[in-house]
Order: structure tokens, then C-alpha cells, then sequence
């Protein structure tokens, strides 16, 4: 007489108090717990592609908006190749309402296992194990099928957890949206704060400047000392005490960070220090990055180091960051390269008075700080999240 099948079973680190004496969770895979829709996906190339308000979904999310739907209803979507797979690297994703799915994306109808469950519980693990080939990788329908998953068999259990994790997912959508409305909040400002072209004297002045002298034009060349950077790239050290400022730490607002030991362009403290180089329609380009300590940071190659002699550095910063006499250097074509003269030369407006460029600074300053604050707030929300998952969702 055969021995009948085994059903694997695992239990989580952390459940809801209703569920602990409930039976344990039973290990099912994606082949036997979802439909796979793939037979319906179909890939429209850009060229025939018609504008519309339906989403065009590819591998990593929608890259798209055309005329047409396939779907019409709430599925799971997982990169099939041009994706990242990697832990915590949203590699599933949920699409609801009218939308268009092209051949790059699996399609999955969870039948055994809440949506919300699921695509948490596959962003959560790292699929390395079932990617193939090189150029591209590749998940194919075959390795997506074997991919294990636990299963609670209470549908209220699984509808909690959804419910949990779907609560820190709106929490943290909400705080981006206060990032974006702050962001939009000092932009405004920024319009009001600064002189119009072609005027001495902003729309919004501190009340104690209203009615006194306009503002003084000048040309950047007459109010900083500037250096170019030097190349650090054959001294680059992970346990190096200086942070080398690149384009891609200044791009990134410093979450790519290399480091050296060999500081061969020293910055301090109120330096700022400009990108000169960057790709065709770039976001890079004169983007800036204001030093807060001296003795940390050491200039590299195609960054300029500006110094200021005599305007408020921090007002400085916010007048030439992404200013648009350096955009205009973009022509979309071919790669930017700002030179030494093209960054002395560039118009800027500054008060006459040290007492109204400290309260402009110290007023932009203080947006945006509390936008850094909410952007921590974001980071430890998504930190709790992680730890939670790594609790709810059982190891197999």
C-alpha cells in the first residue's frame, strides 16, 4: 500500500490571538494555489501603441497608458524578465480596474490565497533561487509554478494579515503624498520668495524688508571662489573616512555613497558642491549638495566646489540648485557638460541685506527639514513593516 502525499506544515513566529490554537499553516506553490493568465497577456510595441486612460503593465509596473484593455479585474502581477526579484524589491505587484498586460509580466488569479497576502508574501523573499539565464534573467512559467508559499486555511486570518500590512502600505502612501505636497509647498514659495525675471524685488517679502531697497544683480563668478574636483576613483576605500561627492551621491541625496582615505579636494562646512556633468535630459545636472561639516567630504571629478565670499551660503544654494541658466545647457541630445566659465557667469538676484538672505535661508531651510524628518518617518514605517512581515509569514 502507497504512502499517501505528506502535506508540509508551518506555523509563524506572530498570530493574531484568535488563531494561535488554530491549525498550523499548510505549504502549498504557486502552480497548485493561483490560475495563471498568461495565455491572455499580449505585448503591443510603442510605435502601435494609441494613447488612452487604460495602464499598460510591463514587468516592473505600468510603463504605459493606451486606448485598450484586456483585463478587467483585481490580479497579481511578477516580473517574467527585465525585473528585479531581490528581497523587499516589489517585485509583485497588485492591478486593479481596466488595464492592458504586456508579455514581460506573469498573471496571477490567487484562488487559495488572499491578493494582499500573497504579493507581500513573494516581495518578502528573495526569488534568486528561481531565476534563470543571464541575458536577460529570466523567471519562466515553469520556476514560477514551483515557488513555495504558506497558506493559512482560515480565510479571517489571511483577511487580518491583509488588512495589517495593507494599513502600514496606506500609512506610508499617505506620508509620500506629505512629501510631495511639502516639496510643492516650497516651490511655490520659492517663486514668490525670488524675483521674478526681469524685476528687483520678489512678490513675498519679510515685513521688516517690505518698502526698502531692491535686490542686487550680479553674476555668480563675483560672490564664490570656485574649484573643480579631482578624480578619486583609483583610491576608493568602503572603510575610507571621507565620503566621496560624486554625481550619483549628489543624485541619490546620498543614499550611493563611496569613500576614500586620499581627500585630494577637501570641502567645508556651507560649501556647496554642483554637478557638471550628466546624461542627455538628465536630473543631475547643477543639481547641488550643501556640505553641513568640514572634514567629511572630498570633491571628485566633473563636481565643482563653490565657496561663498559674501552672500549667505545656504541662500546661495537654493538660488543656483537646478537653476535654469544651467538647465538651458540640456539639449536632450548629447551629454551636458558644464564648464568652469558657463557656472561663473550665471544671473542671480541676492537682498542687500544679510538680515533678509538669512531669513530666506532659514525659511526654505525649515521645509526642508521637515521633509527629511517625514522622509525618516517613511524609512521606519517600511523598517516595522519588514520586521512585521518577517514575523507573519511563516519560514519554510
Amino acid at each position: 500500500m502507497e504512502k499517501e502525499h505528506e502535506i508540509k506544515t508551518v506555523v509563524p513566529a506572530l498570530r493574531f490571538p484568535e488563531f494561535r490554537k488554530l491549525k498550523e499553516w499548510e505549504v502549498s506553490s504557486i502552480g497548485d494555489s493561483c490560475q495563471i493568465l498568461n495565455n491572455k497577456r499580449k505585448p503591443i510595441s510603442e510605435a502601435q501603441r494609441t494613447k488612452g486612460p487604460y495602464p499598460y503593465y510591463g514587468a516592473s509596473g505600468i510603463i504605459d497608458h493606451i486606448n485598450n484593455y484586456i483585463f478587467d479585474e483585481e490580479l497579481l502581477l511578477i516580473g517574467e524578465d527585465g525585473a528585479k526579484w531581490g528581497a523587499y524589491e516589489n517585485s509583485a505587484f497588485v492591478a486593479t480596474g481596466k488595464y492592458w498586460v504586456n508579455n514581460h509580466a506573469h498573471v496571477l488569479k490567487p484562488i487559495q490565497i488572499n491578493i494582499i497576502v500573497l504579493r507581500n508574501y513573494l516581495i518578502q523573499l528573495d526569488l534568486a533561487k528561481y531565476i534563470t539565464g543571464a541575458a536577460p534573467p529570466k523567471l519562466t512559467l515553469g520556476k514560477l509554478k514551483e515557488i513555495e508559499i504558506p497558506i493559512s486555511k482560515v480565510p479571517l486570518e489571511q483577511q487580518k494579515i491583509a488588512d495589517c500590512l495593507s494599513s502600514l502600505d496606506d500609512l506610508i502612501e499617505a506620508t509620500n503624498h506629505k512629501i510631495e505636497a511639502l516639496k510643492e509647498h516650497k516651490k511655490g514659495l520659492m517663486q514668490r520668495l525670488f524675483p521674478k525675471e526681469g524685476e528687483n524685488v520678489p512678490e513675498l517679502r519679510f515685513p521688516e524688508f517690505q518698502g526698502t531697497k531692491g535686490w542686487n544683480e550680479t553674476v555668480l563668478g563675483n560672490v564664490i571662489d570656485y574649484e573643480n574636483g579631482k578624480a578619486h576613483e583609483n583610491d576608493i576605500d568602503e572603510d575610507g573616512k571621507f565620503i566621496v561627492v560624486n554625481s550619483k551621491f549628489i543624485s541619490t541625496e546620498g543614499e550611493i555613497i563611496k569613500k576614500t582615505n586620499s581627500p585630494y579636494c577637501l570641502a567645508n562646512k556651507s560649501d556647496i558642491l554642483m554637478v557638471l556633468s550628466d546624461v542627455p535630459n538628465g536630473h543631475a545636472i547643477a543639481k547641488c549638495f550643501f556640505v553641513d561639516q568640514s572634514d567629511k567630504y572630498t570633491v571628485n571629478q566633473r563636481i565643482c566646489r563653490l565657496r561663498s565670499k559674501n552672500v549667505n551660503s545656504k541662500l546661495l544654494f537654493y538660488l543656483i540648485n537646478r537653476n535654469p541658466y544651467f538647465l538651458s545647457f540640456d539639449d536632450g541630445v548629447k551629454q551636458t557638460n558644464l564648464k568652469k566659465a558657463d557656472v561663473l557667469e550665471c544671473s542671480l538676484m541676492i537682498p542687500t541685506s544679510p538680515l533678509e538672505q538669512q531669513n530666506i535661508a532659514n525659511t526654505l531651510s525649515s521645509i526642508d527639514k521637515l521633509i527629511i524628518t517625514t522622509k525618516e518617518k517613511i524609512k521606519t514605517l517600511k523598517e516595522h513593516k519588514k520586521g512585521l512581515m518577517q514575523q507573519l509569514f511563516p519560514k519554510i
